[in-house]
């Protein structure tokens, strides 16, 4: 236990200054990207004087280093500003908008590992035969598609072709009003209420952006779980079990347990990564989760909302690194003496 509190002590303790550096450099790229929000936030219509008012009513005249210290002082106190769009408070936005990322996220890397672990471990095992092949050119086809258009291929296949799935148009049907908030999930709200309707209208609504970033996440993690996999049926305990004539079963028991440090490893930065495309899977399908909002942001150029999003996955890119972790020690504990 002593071992196990030293460990997070540790890995906490490299939050403060990451998250500083974060925001440091979050701020400071987006003042000198040469966007100037206080004309969006005046209008094409708006005088020099007005835009001059907005520029000093939000502190955009001042200089640099004093924006950051005030703004950074307001970030420790909980305070991450008001979005200069929606003038609703950039907190309350992330916090009302995280389940619904969450949503997508957890369950498509879910679909994308139970395909992708296992399919990557008999790639492995059966390397050069059919399988093997079939596998390493569906991962490599996952690979190539962009995102963005991914999204819309399978709108266009089974919307607007095959009209089995609802359009895009946000997490539940515009007929329909959304269940009691209580989780920030759809289905499960919906769930607790007993309300029916709305639960197999969030269901569907679910299946086109989760399997999108299902099969983001599935390719890459094929032809990871293949590569390690490869490693290990070539190390000398491996070998000398197959030279002693273990079976076949026994031989992938012994494969998957010394493949499963790096594998869960590789899971947790995948999943780190694919905010970003989950991002745009958001946008596609109109989501309306964080991903959207911060990227709207970016594109509106609203500086506070930004600066906020970032910190969020800053935060949560050490939270998700702080469980994987946790699991590898208790997988290996050894790993935990470094």
């Amino acid at each position: 236990m002593r071992r196990l509190l030293a460990f997070l002590f540790r890995r906490l303790a490299l939050l403060v200054p990451l998250l500083l550096v974060v925001a440091m450099g979050t701020f400071v790229l987006l003042r000198i990207g040469g966007q100037d929000p206080s004309a969006m936030l005046a209008g094409p219509t708006a005088t020099e004087d007005e835009i001059a008012r907005i520029r000093a009513e939000y502190g955009l005249d001042r200089p640099l280093p004093i924006q950051f210290l005030l703004w950074f002082g307001r970030v420790i106190h909980g305070d991450l500003g008001q979005s200069w769009i929606s003038n609703r408070p950039v907190l309350t936005e992330l916090i009302e908008r995280a389940p619904a990322s969450l949503e997508l996220l957890v369950l498509g890397m879910l679909i994308g590992a139970a395909i992708g672990v296992p399919a990557g471990l008999v790639s492995a095992l059966r390397r050069g035969r059919a399988f093997d092949q079939t596998a390493r050119l569906l991962s490599l086809l996952g690979y190539s598609v962009p995102t963005y258009f991914l999204g819309l291929a399978l709108l266009l296949v089974f919307f607007f072709f095959l009209d089995w799935a609802p359009p895009a148009m946000g997490r539940i049907s515009l007929m329909l009003t959304p269940p009691p908030r209580v989780t920030g999930s759809y289905v499960v709200d919906a769930l607790l209420v007993g309300d029916w309707e709305a639960v197999h209208s969030a269901a569907a609504q679910l299946i086109l952006p989760v399997a999108s970033i299902a099969i983001l996440c599935a390719a890459p993690i094929i032809a990871q779980t293949r590569g390690i996999a490869l490693s290990v049926l070539a190390s000398p305990p491996v070998a000398y079990a197959e030279a002693q004539g273990l079976l076949p079963r026994s031989i992938a028991r012994m494969v998957l347990r010394n493949a499963a440090t790096p594998v869960i490893t590789f899971i947790g930065a995948e999943l780190v990564g694919l905010v970003g495309s989950g991002s745009l899977i958001e946008y596609v399908f109109a989501w309306g989760g964080t991903g959207q909002f911060g990227l709207d942001a970016i594109i509106k150029g609203d500086f506070a909302v930004v600066q906020g999003y970032v910190l969020l996955l800053s935060v949560f890119s050490v939270v998700v690194f702080l469980a994987v972790d946790l699991l590898v020690m208790a997988l290996e504990p050894r790993s935990g003496r470094a």
